[in-house]
């Protein structure tokens, strides 16, 4: 299954590289990460519980960066094993570029699962993909630009 998306975070191009390739950040960032350590250069070791329809699951997993170009691209990889479950792998290619709002953060996803989660149907697991590509993408956002301020409502 492939994915793909454009974000636009309100930051320069170095704070957002630098984000992606801090753990801490990837950890928050990550739906149901429950660790994560390691470096961009040595790649990183992540725990995640995740729950796919009726199916739930701690992965665990290496990610790893390739193809990195300093500031403007990598490619993500990783895989991870929740047991019975199934596994899960795949990769990201992600993309930044200056615009006028900031930097616009383009990401190429490619997945596959096996086992039990596979037995779901197509649909089941391209929604749930989707969903947390989104959520990572959002909660990265908000890692980067600060969480959003709710307007106070005006009197009349």
């Amino acid at each position: 299954m492939e994915l793909n998306g454009t974000r636009i975070i309100a930051a320069d191009r170095a704070t957002v590289w630098a984000r992606l390739n801090d753990a801490e950040t990837l950890k928050a960032c990550i739906p149901g990460c429950q660790e994560l350590t390691g470096s961009p250069e040595e790649g990183f070791d992540a725990v995640v519980k995740q729950k796919v329809g009726p199916v739930k699951a701690t992965f665990k997993g290496r990610v790893e960066l390739s193809d990195v170009v300093e500031a403007v691209s990598y490619k993500i990889s990783g895989q991870g094993k929740g047991g019975v479950a199934g596994f899960a792998k795949g990769g990201a290619v992600v993309t930044l570029a200056d615009v006028d709002e900031g930097t616009e953060l383009t990401y190429e996803v490619e997945a596959k699962v096996g086992g039990k989660i596979a037995q779901l149907g197509n649909r089941l697991i391209a929604g749930f993909a989707r969903k947390m590509a989104d959520r990572f993408f959002d909660n990265f956002q908000v890692q980067v630009e600060g969480p959003v301020e709710e307007e106070a409502p005006t009197k009349t």
